[in-house]
């Protein structure tokens, strides 16, 4: 059988444009993607202290963990106390409304929580929160 050459037009005209639809799907994950928030974690665990009066915060922007051996983390990794003022510096002008919450773990020495306290506020940061767990 030949097929006439209006029979191809006709087939033709009878298939799905799916541009367009794709076209929106692209453009949909395009903003999904834009618009997550990335959580952001200090990298470690810690036993925090419990308190009578902590408060909830929502978001915390640069999570520092002092661990229960007196290691000292942010994102996922290791920081030298030398080297943790830098670190702060530089998460601080990526988000400069960002606040400094250190997670210290309760058998950690003070005067590491002392330590980055102060290179957080000679970092130029000045809301700096200690973490603890809510006392129900």
């Amino acid at each position: 059988m030949l097929k006439s050459v209006s029979q191809f037009e006709d087939e033709e005209e009878d298939a799905v444009n799916l541009t367009p639809m794709l076209d929106v799907v692209f453009i949909m994950l395009i903003f999904f993607i834009v618009t997550a928030s990335f959580v952001k974690e200090s990298g470690i665990d810690v036993n925090r202290p419990h308190a009578a009066t902590a408060e909830r915060k929502e978001r915390g922007n640069i999570l520092v963990a002092i661990s229960a051996d007196n290691q000292i983390w942010i994102d996922r990794r290791q920081v030298d106390p030398r080297a943790l003022r830098a670190n702060i510096e530089r998460m601080h002008a990526e988000n400069p409304n960002g606040a400094v919450v250190i997670q210290a773990d309760q058998e950690s020495k003070h005067k590491l929580l002392v330590l980055v306290m102060d290179a957080a506020r000679m970092a130029g940061v000045k809301n700096v929160s200690i973490a603890a767990e809510v006392v129900d």
